[in-house]
């Protein structure tokens, strides 16, 4: 009799993108820059607190900027489980592009705005992380992450540009292919892992932000 073939366990994540910062409200380039919530932030992460109510989690992990960190606590309140900080949840260093809008950017650093634009996989925005090493970071992270929690289901809180690279690798998009999916702050993602190979579940639910964002003043 041949033998039962061995059964591989999946780890399914719940990746979410922090609430709204000022910032991304002027499409300004954050990066690594620490910047708290805003009020529309806020509502967002304790609209996540209600959205991840019918879920459990085995774990908790969040990007340690701020603005991830915060949406974590906001969102988890309730639940008696910790949030562990994980650093390669971190969003890439965009270097001397930080801090800038696009149309700053297009003016103080045109050459580097240009392969910013063009998603040049080797571009290291001078003192910052290129694409490829930051993809690298995140891949890494979050898969040591899922064999530690093989069978499990995992909630992370992190950015749009560490969501980014895991669609792209749970759909086989190249990774300097133009970006033609949603990183929406808050929203619900859902993948799976399994030896070694990401699976895309469900992307960018934003359902339980409508009602969030009407309880903000006019």
């Amino acid at each position: 009799m041949p033998p039962m073939p061995s059964i591989v366990a999946v780890t399914r994540f719940c990746l979410i993108r922090h609430g709204e910062t000022d910032w991304n409200a002027e499409k300004r380039v954050q990066g690594q820059i620490d910047i708290d919530l805003n009020a529309t932030g806020e509502a967002q992460a304790r609209a996540l607190a209600d959205a991840l109510g019918d879920h459990d989690f085995a774990a908790v992990y969040s990007s340690d900027l701020a603005h991830a960190w915060r949406t974590a606590c906001i969102a988890v309140q309730a639940r008696n489980i910790a949030v562990s900080p994980a650093p390669t949840l971190r969003e890439r260093h965009f270097g001397v592009l930080q801090g800038l809008t696009a149309t700053e950017a297009g003016m103080v650093n045109p050459a580097a705005y240009r392969l910013h634009r063009e998603r040049n996989p080797d571009f290291d925005y001078e003192t910052g992380e290129s694409l490829n090493r930051f993809a690298a970071r995140v891949l890494s992270g979050l898969a040591a992450m899922a064999e530690r929690h093989a069978g499990e289901t995992v909630l992370a809180f992190t950015h749009g540009g560490v969501l980014d690279v895991m669609y792209r690798a749970a759909t086989g998009r190249a990774i300097d292919a133009p970006r033609d999916f949603s990183l929406a702050n808050a929203a619900l993602n859902w993948l799976d892992y399994r030896a070694g190979r990401w699976q895309l579940v469900a992307w960018a639910d934003s359902r339980h932000l409508r009602a969030a964002l009407d309880e903000l003043p006019g």
